[in-house]
């Protein structure tokens, strides 16, 4: 008679979903944190345990049976679950503590959102803030980030937040390059140098802008973030559209002309339903959305040029949105 099987464990779950997502059993067990050796062995062994090969393998890796098809999809759904699990307990914290995850990306940190990041550490110096930049979302159900700032008209439906401005974009050149009292006229601009975000930024209304109205050959400088968009304007390497928290605050830069409300897109502070709760993210919520608020004339592009309060002067206290 057979021996009873053994039962299945949540690490075994684990092993077979890494195996899965991988292909290969060295890039599982480094995904794992374990030796090749010790993945190839519990393979072995829970397979020998229920009696049936969860994998076959090919050239092209390992691509799991129709038993192993079902072992993944439960282990996917455990895993949500565990994710979904260590958010609400998150959400029930007496005190605002701890670390709190913010993505953004470097346009919004620098030009923006560090001076607003030292006054939030200054007032509540339980908390500690993690910054994670790049371009792309965060996935904020599986905790990659427990907050997300963000320039979009379209924020994901999975997501709640608030919407304390409207990012205004401008034309800008170097100052020295147009001395004229008056700015030049946008049709004047389009036989000059200009500089753009690449075709991976193709959602963002000032590209798709550029594409119809300046010819290729014409832009002769491209490249992947914003921040180095408003460094090539300075250097004079072309004229462009910046935002206007950016462009309105370097004195070597112009402004041609007021922004255009096309081109403009919303700033979202956005965070997961289950940690909306969370004492220390309603409290970072709250105080951005003040601070932000106080920076709207600067954001939205309407005060005076060379005016008013740039990034480093503490917003006024008038309610959040």
């Amino acid at each position: 008679m057979n021996q009873a099987a053994k039962p299945l464990a949540w690490d075994d779950f684990r092993l077979i979903k890494a195996i899965a997502d991988k292909r290969a059993l060295p890039a599982a067990a480094v995904a794992l944190g374990v030796n090749h050796s010790t993945v190839f062995r519990r393979l072995g062994q829970i397979e020998e345990s229920l009696g049936t090969r969860l994998f076959e393998r090919h050239r092209s890796g390992y691509v799991a049976t129709p038993a192993g098809e079902e072992m993944i999809q439960l282990a996917a759904r455990v895993d949500d679950d565990i994710t979904a699990f260590a958010r609400k307990l998150a959400g029930q914290e007496i005190k605002p503590a701890g670390e709190l995850r913010v993505a953004t990306n470097d346009s919004l940190l620098v030009d923006l959102l560090t001076p607003l990041f030292a006054r939030f550490l200054d007032q509540c110096p339980d908390i500690r803030l993690d910054i994670l930049i790049g371009n792309q979302a965060a996935n904020l159900s599986k905790r990659d980030a427990d907050v997300a700032i963000r320039a979009t008209d379209n924020p994901p439906e999975t997501l709640v937040g608030r919407k304390p401005a409207r990012i205004a974009w401008a034309l800008y050149g170097r100052a020295v390059d147009f001395p004229e009292a008056e700015p030049p006229s946008r049709e004047s601009l389009w036989e000059r140098s200009w500089v753009s975000l690449g075709d991976q930024f193709t959602l963002l209304s000032a590209v798709r802008y550029l594409a119809r109205h300046v010819a290729p050959e014409r832009v002769v400088y491209r490249l992947n973030t914003v921040l180095g968009l408003a460094e090539a304007v300075e250097a004079g390497i072309g004229v462009g559209f910046l935002p206007c928290f950016i462009g309105d605050t370097r004195p070597a830069l112009r402004r041609f002309g007021d922004p255009d409300p096309d081109l403009a897109a919303d700033l979202w502070l956005l965070t997961h339903p289950d940690m909306r709760h969370t004492p220390r993210v309603r409290l970072f919520l709250d105080f951005l959305a003040v601070e932000l608020a106080g920076l709207k004339p600067l954001v939205e592009g309407s005060r005076p040029i060379g005016k008013g309060m740039g990034p480093e002067t503490p917003a006024t206290e008038e309610p959040g949105p």
